[in-house]
């Protein structure tokens, strides 16, 4: 996993009468971390010093405290009988719960709160559906390295196994990755006691100082949520965030071989606090710059250096780069270098070799097993400022580097109708890109491809896409949890696919989130679509009956405008930024223009996808009655 970690403007996690108590104490280790001294400090978790609890405190009154210790600010979710005691607990904290119309949408959307305000963020859900309903959005969550806590509800002992309403047991669900730390959740817990609260706490509050991202799941039956909390000391949570720095060894080695000739900086989205470090090392020695399409941004796209997006939606400027001009290594910074990231084309592997550095151990090498990588576990921006002590200055004379290209838009027609996606993203970067701080979301999809191609931002945190699990639904719900957590305009470029699939319009509607969706209605699933016909693949159906969504955003009280004509783009751009409301553009687009997708056409092509043989030749096949 890309290294993403708990910024400098976290929250201590501390309960406000122990303050005064003495601060934790690093050690240092003989790996290339730093790690707790537990020894005495009980890992930093200083325990309550005051009287016992009172035991009119229920289990789910002391979750509520627990997660506002955390810094825990929202709590997204949908309620259900059986997990009522811990929803009010939730509803009487100063967490503010918002009700979702589908789980799946309220994990896209905490996943997102997180990224926007760098404190983790609460999933809530019933017994039953609601749980495995936001498994697709807790599996982003994981996959793009966010912190967030799912809390569910589970059937009460005495009542397993006998057919409860939404029976939530192991009789009805595997337990294996849901209720126990797997592939899914770093850590998963069923509580059955109150006694198990100060171990569950000591486990989170830790965690949650950790770099990198964690995904908690604590799974509480009904009966124990009422259950009294007595006789039992909780922990005082108090956790700062730290660092995890190489070792002097390793930037040694960095160091030397990034000396002994020209080198690359590949830049992903673990880089992302660190911003200001890479632009200066870049300048320092003149390297090249390319990043991940979840990477745009951190290094200023408008820059010199910056040879372009990697990947899906990304540039050829950067294969030009490699090709005329190939550095002898690459810098690889907080990037696992996937398959959206790379194509794991060999076209980007330069002749010495990756230094890649990433809080994962296991993601060093694993793109690109075959190539000679040097490994650095460390955070990067504790990395980048130990080069910018060491590496020398690069000389005056610096080579012209290529630029992403962008295509000169050709005057509209008379008619001016559908608009071409181009258009549509030359104006989004005027009216939105430019002229304001909105956070840009991508859906997946074409969407994806024209966003990352075309859109270019001078700043990190601006531009979000989730390319390794890539889910539908998760931009048109995610921007929720992006306006709200920023307390700003969050914008969401989205497929009539995904917006058909997952929207949470009305959610936006009730707490009067400042949304926008920007919706590239063709009435197709476009990238299969396209996909399909280059791939030669004929006979598969992959449009969509017209759909208004305008009229739909409308009838749930948000505001909303039909555009069919490129020359109203950006006024309607402008409406939607000036209103103090959820609002939906319907922009109605030439569902035939190809987008930058080829990478991915090539890819899928190299992975053994080919059309079918013709008919007259096929082998037939017998396949038996039934």
């Amino acid at each position: 996993m890309s290294q993403n970690y708990t910024g400098s403007n976290s929250p201590l996690i501390t309960t406000e009468p122990y303050k005064e108590f003495p601060e934790n104490r690093y050690v240092e280790s003989t790996s290339d971390s730093r790690q707790f001294d537990e020894s005495e400090n009980n890992g930093g978790i200083q325990p309550f010093l005051n009287d016992e609890i009172a035991p009119t405190l229920s289990v789910a009154d002391a979750i509520a405290q627990m997660l506002e210790n955390l810094g825990v600010s929202y709590a997204f979710g949908v309620a259900g009988g059986a997990m009522a005691s811990l929803w009010g607990a939730l509803s009487n904290s100063s967490i503010e719960v918002l009700n979702f119309r589908h789980e799946a949408g309220a994990a896209f959307a905490a996943t997102e709160a997180y990224f926007a305000n760098n404190r983790p963020a609460v999933v809530f859900t019933t017994a039953g559906p609601g749980i495995t309903n936001a498994l697709t959005g807790l599996f982003a969550a994981r996959g793009e390295g966010a912190k967030v806590i799912l809390l569910s509800a589970c059937t009460s002992a005495p009542q397993r196994g006998r057919w409860a309403i939404q029976e939530t047991s192991t009789y009805t669900l595997p337990s294996g990755g849901i209720f126990t730390p797997g592939a899914l959740f770093n850590y998963a817990i069923t509580i059955e006691s109150a006694a198990q609260l100060p171990q569950i706490f000591r486990k989170l509050a830790l965690a949650m100082a950790q770099p990198g991202g964690f995904v908690a799941h604590l799974s509480i039956p009904t009966a124990v949520q009422t259950s009294l909390v007595e006789n039992i000391s909780l922990p005082q949570l108090d956790v700062a965030p730290f660092p995890m720095t190489a070792s002097k060894e390793a930037i040694a080695k960095s160091v030397e071989l990034l000396s002994s000739g020209p080198f690359a900086i590949w830049v992903g989205f673990g880089a992302r606090e660190a911003a200001e470090e890479i632009l200066e090392l870049a300048e320092k020695t003149g390297a090249a710059v390319m990043c991940s399409p979840r990477g745009k941004g951190i290094f200023p796209e408008d820059h010199p250096q910056f040879v372009g997006v990697t990947g899906l939606g990304g540039h050829a400027s950067v294969l030009t780069y490699m090709e005329q001009q190939p550095p002898l290594r690459t810098l690889v910074l907080g990037t696992r270098l996937g398959e959206p990231t790379s194509f794991w084309s060999s076209a980007l592997v330069p002749k010495a070799g990756f230094v890649h550095v990433d809080i994962d151990p296991e993601v060093p090498g694993v793109a690109y097993p075959h190539v000679e990588t040097f490994a650095v576990r460390s955070d990067i921006k504790a990395f980048v400022k130990e080069l910018l002590q060491q590496l020398p200055d690069a000389s005056d004379s610096t080579m012209l580097l290529p630029r992403p290209e962008h295509k000169a838009i050709e005057p509209a027609s008379d008619v001016d109708y559908p608009v071409r996606p181009e258009v549509l993203m030359a104006a989004i970067q005027k009216i939105i890109v430019e002229d304001t701080d909105a956070i840009v979301m991508a859906e997946c999809g074409n969407s994806f491809t024209w966003s990352t191609h075309l859109l270019q931002f001078a700043e990190a945190n601006r531009y979000r896409v989730s390319t390794g699990v890539g889910a539908m639904g998760h931009a048109v719900t995610g921007v929720l949890g992006a306006a709200l957590a920023s307390n700003s305009k969050a914008v969401g470029i989205v497929g009539d696919g995904a917006m058909l699939m997952n929207n949470e319009i009305s959610t936006a509607v009730k707490y009067k989130i400042p949304a926008i969706w920007i919706v590239l209605n063709d009435a197709r699933y476009n990238m299969c679509h396209q996909g399909m016909k280059i791939l030669g693949l004929k006979g598969a159906d992959a449009t969509i009956p017209p759909t208004n969504f305008a009229m739909i955003a409308r009838g749930m009280g948000a505001e909303a405008i039909v555009v069919v004509r490129e020359s109203d783009i950006e006024a309607a751009l402008e409406q939607a930024i000036a209103s103090t409301v959820p609002f939906l553009i319907d922009v109605v687009i030439d569902a035939d223009r190809p987008a930058p997708s080829g990478g991915r056409n090539k890819s899928l092509a190299a992975q053994g996808i080919k059309s079918s043989p013709a008919k007259n030749t096929a082998k037939q096949v017998s396949f038996p009655m039934v």
